[in-house]
C-alpha cells in the first residue's frame, strides 16, 4: 500500500545509485528514473543530485527521505499487524543464505514451509556467510541462514545446530585410508579450499592456526567459489578439501568421495540471523523458527 515512488526513492538513497537500486528492486533503470522524476514533480523540486554512477540527497531530499523511512516502516508494521489477524501467513520474505545451506538445506526448508504457508513468496539471495550477514545488518534482507557466529551487535542470532566438518578426497587418495586426520597429517598434501569470506575457509584457516601451522605453510591447490567445484577436484585426486558432513552424503554413498573425521573434531555452526531492533513480523518469526528446527533436524541425521 505504501507509495511506490517512496519505496524506489528510499532504495536509491540506500544504495547510492539508480543502477544498484534497480538491481535490488528487480526493476529496469529507466523505471527507477521515472519513479524518481514523478516524485520530484510532485514536490516541484529536485530531491537527488545525479553524478557519474552515484546519487546524493539535496536539502529537500533529506526531508523527504526522513519521512519516507518513517512512512515505509509504519506501512510494514500496519501490513503485518492486519495480516496477523488472520491465520494464514502471506507476503514476500527476503532470505539470504550461504552457498552450502542453499544447496543442501534450503530446498527442503522451502518445500516444508510452502506446504504450510502456500501464499508466502520466498525471495532468496545466495552468497558467502559474511556477505549475507552484512546484507541482513544493512536491512537489505529480512533474515539470513549462515555458517558463522557473527558478533555484530545489530543482529539477533538463533543458533540452530552444528554440523561436523570432514576431510574429503578421492577414495583412491592416501588420506582416505586414515581413521582420523590432524592438521599436521594434512600438511604434506595439496589443499582445495574455498574463496576468502567463506565460512568453511575461515574455520579451516583457524584449524591450521590452532595447530601452530600458518597458511603460508599449506600447499594450496585451488581457491574455489563453490563446494561443487571443491568436491569435483577432490574426487579427481587433485588434493583434499574440507566440507560439511551433511553436504557430502550423496557423494560418499555413490563412492565418488571418501570422508575422514578431523582430530580434534571441527564443527561449523548453522545460524539464523535477523536485525535486532527492527519491527519483526509474524512471517519473519515463523520462518526463522521453522528454519532453525529444520537445520537442527538435518544436522542430526
Amino acid at each position: 500500500m505504501a507509495d511506490r515512488r517512496l519505496q524506489v526513492f528510499n532504495a536509491v538513497v540506500k544504495h547510492g545509485s539508480f543502477t544498484r537500486a534497480a538491481e535490488r528492486l528487480f526493476m529496469t533503470q529507466p523505471a527507477v528514473t521515472f519513479q524518481i522524476k514523478q516524485l520530484e514533480e510532485h514536490f516541484n523540486t529536485r530531491l537527488l543530485e545525479r553524478g557519474h554512477g552515484y546519487a546524493t540527497l539535496t536539502p529537500a531530499g533529506e526531508i523527504v527521505h526522513n519521512y519516507a523511512e518513517r512512512i515505509l516502516a509504519l506501512n510494514e508494521e500496519m501490513e503485518a499487524r492486519v495480516a496477523e489477524l488472520t491465520d494464514e501467513l502471506t507476503g514476500t520474505l527476503n532470505i539470504g543464505t550461504s552457498t552450502t545451506i542453499a544447496a543442501y538445506w534450503l530446498p527442503k526448508i522451502l518445500e516444508g514451509f510452502k506446504r504450510l504457508y502456500p501464499l508466502v513468496i520466498p525471495r532468496v539471495s545466495v552468497g558467502n556467510s559474511s556477505l549475507v550477514a552484512g546484507r541482513v545488518a544493512n536491512r537489505d534482507l529480512d533474515l539470513g541462514m549462515i555458517e558463522i557466529v557473527t558478533d555484530d551487535p545489530s543482529l539477533e542470532r538463533r543458533g540452530a545446530a552444528q554440523d561436523e566438518l570432514m576431510v574429503i578426497c578421492s577414495p583412491r587418495h592416501k588420506l582416505a585410508r586414515a581413521e582420523v586426520l590432524s592438521a599436521t597429517d594434512l600438511l604434506p598434501y595439496p589443499f582445495i579450499t574455498r574463496e576468502p569470506g567463506n565460512a568453511i575457509r575461515e574455520l579451516a584457516d583457524q584449524y591450521f592456526a590452532a595447530a601452530g601451522i600458518g597458511m603460508e605453510e599449506v600447499s594450496i591447490a585451488a581457491e574455489l567459489g563453490s563446494l561443487a567445484a571443491v568436491k569435483q577436484l577432490a574426487a579427481e585426486g587433485f588434493g583434499f578439501g574440507i566440507a560439511s558432513h551433511a553436504a557430502i552424503q550423496r557423494d560418499i554413498g555413490e563412492g565418488r568421495l571418501a570422508a575422514v573425521p578431523l582430530s580434534p573434531k571441527l564443527y561449523t555452526p548453522l545460524e539464523v540471523i535477523f536485525p535486532k531492533d527492527r519491527f519483526r513480523s509474524r512471517l519473519i518469526t515463523t520462518f526463522a523458527e521453522f528454519a532453525a528446527e529444520q537445520l537442527a533436524a538435518g544436522a542430526q541425521r
